[in-house]
């Protein structure tokens, strides 16, 4: 943060935002037979009615890549912060070019069977309901009810001016009409864009890209409404979060590392209230030692076995 000196509370806020990303986890807990893991998930869903917390890896067969996988887009990508996309123009001027890109391809992004399992056991009764990390939209796509969508939604924009709102798609158009003929001559790999929905560009494409202000006060600084590395969950979704976990009877957290505190809080106030954990990911997460049953799985085999037990 060149912007400012390294004891302002924007500079410092950045540098622990970024420590968030670069959060490296690792093995905490030994792997569970997966027998008794997946049993123990089952009776969570038969008896517990667990409030389910998803992360990236439910989307993944959506085509929309993780952070933190084998194959994930930290690999290759750092997400840009709160404080640089709200202080460094530059900085906002590369993901707006970026973001025009790439979220076409999120925007066509459908729900896979992963999503559409966890919105049957809601329907069923069998979870009280979803927290999501994910921006995609794909859990509600899907025909789940009243989702809390923690980071909040790709779809919308939001002015940091004057807080006016305005539908991603519509503002899509505004771009577009900003910008001729940019989609039909720059060229992407569809397969790297990143999970906020922007995609690698050279420097000549975030030059060329023009920006539109606020509709309502004219404002350039317009920004996704979701929460940004370096950002606060709103308070609200904070609070509606914790009234569903004190109607469920335990947590089960899918296709996340819980590397975020935000979602990593849900592990944490369920084993104070004394109510049971389980994980089922791919990989390690944060909450593993926590955990009563670890799944080691990919997302979509284990809730196929669960549905069918069900």
């Amino acid at each position: 943060m060149e912007s400012f000196p390294t004891s302002h509370p924007a500079a410092l806020a950045h540098h622990s935002a970024v420590r968030s990303i670069q959060r490296v986890v690792a093995e905490t807990a030994p792997l569970q037979d997966p027998a008794f893991a997946r049993a123990g998930i089952l009776d969570l869903l038969r008896a517990h009615h667990p409030l389910v917390v998803t992360g990236a890896g439910v989307s993944t067969d959506s085509g929309i890549p993780d952070y933190r996988g084998p194959n994930g887009s930290l690999r290759r990508h750092r997400p840009m912060t709160y404080q640089e996309f709200r202080h460094d123009d530059a900085a906002r001027q590369r993901y707006w070019a970026r973001s025009f890109v790439g979220w076409r391809q999120m925007s066509r992004a459908e729900p896979n069977a992963s999503h559409e399992i966890l919105a049957a056991l809601q329907r069923d009764g069998l979870i009280t309901g979803i927290v999501t990390q994910n921006v995609d939209g794909l859990h509600a796509a899907a025909g789940a009810r009243g989702v809390i969508t923690l980071h909040g939604d790709l779809d919308v924009v939001a002015c940091l001016n004057c807080g006016a709102k305005e539908n991603r798609a519509r503002l899509d158009a505004r771009l577009e009409a900003a910008n001729p003929g940019y989609l039909e001559a720059v060229q992407i790999n569809p397969d790297l864009v990143n999970p906020d929905g922007d995609v690698t560009l050279d420097q000549e494409w975030i030059d060329r890209f023009h920006m539109v202000d606020c509709r309502a006060c004219g404002s350039p600084v317009l920004k996704p409404d979701i929460v940004y590395f370096g950002e606060n969950v709103p308070q609200a979704k904070k609070d509606a979060a914790r009234e569903l976990l004190a109607t469920s009877g335990s947590v089960l957290a899918i296709g996340t590392s819980l590397a975020v505190t935000s979602g990593y809080r849900f592990v944490l106030d369920a084993k104070a209230q004394g109510k049971p954990v389980g994980i089922i990911n791919g990989g390690p997460t944060r909450g593993d030692a926590k955990a009563d049953f670890r799944w080691r799985s990919d997302v979509a085999s284990a809730l196929r076995w669960l549905a069918d037990q069900l």
